[in-house]
């Protein structure tokens, strides 16, 4: 599998910002070929890159679907501004994200949304003429049932016009043009004159969308449709198993209704096809532009990056440079130390942000560099660690504390040895 970043124009002439999926050679498909193209719809206020939606679409990659996921509007990756969108919009994202597709060589076989991303798959595949097939997850039968999220603000929303709200740990504006939109949308009649095969999936457990909604939305749908329980999974498919049984689920059954392979126009391969990715434990880069500095970085047999340069230095600024992977490499560690730390201690953390910048200061200009000398350069990495939840100060303190101790911090302030050997 590998992923491309792409970006095109949205509803408001705003960039989107998205992730193409390709599937890795399977049996019985070359390594131009998808069995077909899945386009996939988040949800309410997530991106492109919550871990279900990234779970998914790496998994229909690796059985064989181009999968592109996208960032509505004013979210994630994202240009514009949330709170000028609404659920319209959101469909009107879709549609363009299925017109480039198309404009690609992929028109979309299969839609799947999840969450409120459902229901725009739901009101949005009449636009979309190549869809052969829809797929919910969790979806509501009415767009509306969003609003108990925030409740307690509707009145206010109403009589002020807009208000502050909090989903998942994070600020968001909601204006009553978006309860307009919602209200006035007829989803039922929708699913009624799909004229696609629809497949629901949801959780009887599911403790944000009840799965009441999708009960109404498999008796106002026509055949053919299929109904297949999550079982014990979240709303969100939290549990990397959910995700994978539901990306199974939808291969198999979205594979009945796609016709025909897709050829693959492959962004820019490296310069020797014959590489193969390496076994496990091992990073390999391999050079794709002789003349530039742009790179396939594969860690182990699964995962694939672009490493790169900014256009000022002659690169393409297609992929990571190699002093942002040393950042990510850190401000990955370091929250996945935190989160590891606050769910052994049972703390309320809702959502951790890490932002690492690197840049060069003189040993003078840098405390506790005393003994480097003051006529010395060094590196210096600087973190800036976000945390949401009800944190009591003791915590959040001992949670900031615990930053300094994750794996890869250790390592970069280690001494360290980088043995070379040449190879044939």
């Amino acid at each position: 599998m590998s992923t491309e970043k792409i970006e095109f124009l949205g509803h408001s002439g705003h960039m989107l910002a998205a992730r193409l999926d390709r599937p890795r050679p399977t049996d019985g498909f070359s390594s131009d070929q998808a069995l077909g193209c899945v386009l996939f719809a988040h949800c309410f206020t997530c991106s492109k890159d919550i871990p279900a939606a990234r779970r998914i679409a790496q998994r229909l990659s690796a059985l064989g679907f181009a999968v592109l996921r996208f960032d509505f509007t004013g979210l994630g990756h994202s240009d514009g501004e949330f709170a000028n969108t609404h659920f319209t919009s959101n469909v009107q994202d879709l549609v363009l994200a299925s017109e480039h597709l198309t404009r690609m060589g992929l028109a979309p076989d299969v839609l799947v949304g999840h969450s409120l991303g459902g229901a725009a798959v739901l009101n949005g595949a009449k636009h979309i003429a190549s869809v052969k097939a829809v797929v919910t997850i969790g979806a509501p039968c009415d767009p509306e049932n969003v609003t108990h999220n925030f409740a307690q603000h509707v009145d206010d929303i109403n009589i002020n016009g807009s208000a502050e709200v909090q989903l998942g740990g994070r600020p968001f504006t909601i204006k009553r043009a978006f309860l307009e939109d919602i209200r006035g949308v007829q989803l039922i009649e929708d699913i009624a004159a799909l004229k696609k095969a629809l497949l629901i999936l949801h959780s009887p457990v599911d403790s944000t969308v009840n799965i009441s909604n999708a009960a109404h939305i498999f008796q106002s749908a026509k055949h053919p449709k299929s109904f297949v329980t999550l079982d014990r999974a979240d709303h969100l498919l939290t549990r990397a198993e959910d995700a994978e049984y539901a990306a199974q689920v939808i291969a198999a059954w979205a594979s009945h209704y796609v016709n025909e392979p897709h050829a693959l126009a492959a962004p820019e391969p490296a310069s020797d096809t014959s590489i193969k990715p390496p076994p496990e434990g091992i990073t390999r880069v391999v050079e794709i532009d002789p003349t530039g500095f742009k790179q396939d970085v594969f860690a182990g047999p699964k995962h694939h990056m672009l490493a790169d340069e900014p256009l000022s230095v002659g690169g393409t600024d297609t992929g990571l440079t190699p002093y942002q992977f040393l950042a990510a490499g850190l401000g990955a560690c370091t929250s996945m130390t935190i989160r590891m730390h606050a769910n052994r201690q049972a703390w309320p953390l809702t959502h951790v942000e890490v932002d690492v910048s690197h840049d060069k200061v003189h040993a003078h200009d840098c405390e506790g560099c005393a003994d480097i000398g003051t006529t010395t350069t060094i590196d210096r990495l600087t973190r800036l660690i976000r945390l949401d939840g009800e944190l009591s100060a003791e915590q959040h303190a001992s949670l900031i504390a615990i930053a300094d101790k994750c794996p890869v911090h250790r390592t970069l302030e280690a001494s360290m040895q980088i043995v070379t050997h040449s190879i044939q």
